[in-house]
């Protein structure tokens, strides 16, 4: 069961990647990217394998330490609840990239390679995105009404 949950976790996040990168400006893209409930199927994927092992994972996640987390993770059922980890948090902040890069009117040529360093070296493309985020401003929204007494 694990190397299916393994193999699943990537095939239910890929869809949403793909509109991202290749259909950027699709309204549909807008209208499902725009949930932050994608990253729903890994999160549930990820319960299904930490959630029979919390007795065992929580220690080792509220009193880190090397040895620990490399056992932990040193089994098919550990890198696996670990892949499903990245993999949602990737697509969350894939999510945020490519919102906030909407929001600025930046190149969808320009943050394609941005959300695929996202997907395979996630912090790295984070790291780009907040680099290059700063030469478009965003946009002011409508001004804020004042309170009245």
């Amino acid at each position: 069961m694990t190397g299916t949950l393994f193999t699943l976790t990537f095939a239910v996040a890929a869809p949403f990647w793909a509109l991202m990168i290749l259909l950027p400006r699709w309204s549909w893209t807008a209208r499902i990217v725009g949930s932050p409930l994608i990253v729903l199927p890994v999160l549930l994927i990820y319960a299904v394998l930490v959630l029979p092992v919390l007795g065992r994972v929580l220690p080792v996640v509220t009193a880190p330490t090397l040895e620990g987390v490399r056992e932990l993770l040193g089994s098919a059922d550990g890198a696996t609840a670990a892949w499903a980890h990245m993999i949602g948090f990737d697509l969350f902040v894939g999510r945020w990239i490519w919102r906030d890069s909407r929001d600025r009117g930046m190149p969808a040529l320009l943050v394609a390679p941005v959300l695929l360093l996202t997907i395979l070296l996630g912090p790295l493309g984070l790291a780009v995105h907040l680099g290059l985020r700063t030469r478009w401003a965003r946009p002011a929204g409508p001004p804020v009404p004042k309170r009245t007494a």
